[in-house]
């Protein structure tokens, strides 16, 4: 058996996902807010990387100060105001390989980093930045406020209760266990008592206390609990009231006030003026206390309406100025291992700004395939809304349907008729009588507009809702109604109705 070596050629093919090209794939499909913390943790870790808004206003102060010094008056206007200069696509580094458009990245070997940071300087920072002073944002004090928590009002309240170490430490464990609406969920007496060491007689009546803190009604186990608290602080006394509360809960929110009256032996109007009063109850006693924080949504594109035309225009507020520091460019003169640090600090910075600007230039061009597609809903409202595909989109804008995933998703835009998100632009399609397709968020849409029309003492049911539509030209089954009327938050008919 011979051994030998023989050389062999081999072509292949392959799809190779360079660094690059991973993250702009990464940042296309992050939200606004996770594209801003990661550009400002890239200010923190790359060095060569700066933010131009600080620069800028940092310039700005030096020529002021020497202008005031010769002897100039400065007016405060000028001091402190920002100007806009529009982007320049200029100003590119000059490389030694060719760069393909697309997905493809850009194979950097060499690059003229002198000639490159003495053209870059000139140029304005990308993206540009508008003062946070806008009107759409909320105000300073509106963000500095702290609201009060449900715990905190009650741990407030404990503290002045005059209980001893063992009793305070069971109401601590109490005020730990309620949930968001002040119902104490999850332990029972016994689970207090064992928790704390003590003995489950001692527990209850802590927990008794609690239930008549403010808000009444709070560490209530149940919603029936809750109710009953309550109407005994009020002093209500009405035998009909607290069995109802106790023995008729599911009649009361069904509004089968017949069936309470047939049990309970009593007038249908006495049962009526007792359910009137349950409902001035709150069945919720925590809510108001609930800490959750409203989250403003800044849009990622605008939609503006000139004469007949619209137009996309992408919104760069509150992002940082990225731009490319030349304080290092006397450092690529020096050791090798050092302009070679430099060189990859200054190619990574290259590479951020370049895939912001594809990822600014790709959610503009899908809105604009958006806006074209659904030109209807933008002049007239919600109710022309098109059955839209992604696919639709793609073969438009000739891009894969998985990029047109990630530029629609957590993707806001402002438009004429509101604030939407790109993904609300897309569903499916339910067939009219005329021919024609109605988009689901439409029929939606109708649905919840037949319910606010209503009589409240006669509400639609479902079936009579399908035959109003189909009255409109939208054929849809029943269950689907159903389904569409619970997506919306829509009670049932019977739980719509109001008798007071």
């Amino acid at each position: 058996m011979s051994i030998e070596i023989k050389q062999q050629l081999k072509l292949s093919q392959q799809l190779v996902m360079t660094p690059q090209l991973q993250q702009a794939i990464k940042l296309l499909q992050l939200s606004r807010m996770e594209l801003s913390e990661l550009v400002r943790e890239e200010l923190m870790e790359n060095p060569v990387l700066e933010d131009g808004l600080d620069t800028d206003k940092e310039a700005s102060r030096e020529e002021v100060r020497g202008e005031t010094e010769i002897g100039g008056d400065v007016p405060e206007q000028q001091l402190m105001g920002e100007t806009e200069q529009p982007q320049s696509p200029s100003a590119e580094p000059r490389d030694a390989t060719t760069e393909v458009s697309g997905d493809s990245a850009t194979a950097v070997n060499e690059i003229d980093w002198e000639n490159y940071l003495e053209s870059y300087t000139s140029q304005p920072a990308m993206p540009s930045f508008r003062d946070s002073g806008s009107e759409e944002l909320p105000s300073l004090e509106a963000t500095l406020t702290k609201r009060t928590s449900l715990f905190d009002h009650l741990l407030w309240q404990l503290k002045l209760g005059g209980f001893n170490e063992k009793e305070e430490e069971i109401g601590m464990l109490i005020l730990g266990n309620l949930d968001q609406n002040g119902y104490l969920s999850g332990m029972s007496v016994e689970d207090l008592a064992a928790e704390a060491g003590s003995d489950p007689e001692t527990a209850l009546e802590v927990l008794e206390e609690i239930q008549l803190f403010d808000p009444v009604g709070v560490a209530a186990r149940d919603l029936r609990e809750c109710l009953l608290i309550q109407a005994r602080h009020l002093q209500v006394d009405d035998g009909v009231l607290v069995s109802m509360i106790e023995k008729h809960m599911p009649n009361l929110e069904k509004k089968n006030y017949a069936a309470i009256a047939k049990d309970l032996n009593q007038p249908l109007e006495e049962i009526i003026e007792a359910a009137k009063a349950i409902s001035t109850l709150d069945p919720r006693p925590g809510r108001q206390y609930a800490t959750e924080e409203p989250q403003y949504i800044t849009p990622d594109v605008y939609v503006h309406k000139v004469g007949d035309k619209y137009f996309v225009v992408p919104n760069d507020d509150g992002l940082p100025k990225l731009k490319i520091s030349s304080f290092y460019r006397s450092a690529l003169a020096g050791p090798s291992k050092t302009k070679e640090y430099i060189q990859d600090k200054l190619r990574s910075a290259q590479w951020l700004i370049r895939s912001i600007q594809q990822r600014q230039r790709t959610i503009v061009k899908v809105t604009e395939s958006i806006v074209k597609f659904q030109r209807d809903f933008f002049d007239k409202g919600i109710a022309h809304l098109k059955p839209l595909i992604l696919r639709d989109v793609a073969e438009d804008i000739s891009m894969h349907e998985s990029t047109i995933s990630r530029v629609t998703t957590n993707k806001y835009v402002h438009t004429p008729q509101g604030l939407y998100e790109l993904k609300f632009f897309f569903n499916s399609g339910i067939s009219r009588s005329d021919g024609d397709d109605v988009a689901s968020i439409a029929v939606k849409n109708k649905i919840k507009e037949i319910c606010g029309k209503e009589d409240a003492k006669n509400p639609y049911s479902d079936q009579k809702i399908v035959e109003l539509l189909a009255s409109s030209g939208i054929n849809i089954a029943r269950r689907t109604v159903a389904k569409y009327r619970e997506q919306l938050g829509i009670l049932s008919s019977s739980k719509r109705r109001q008798l007071f």
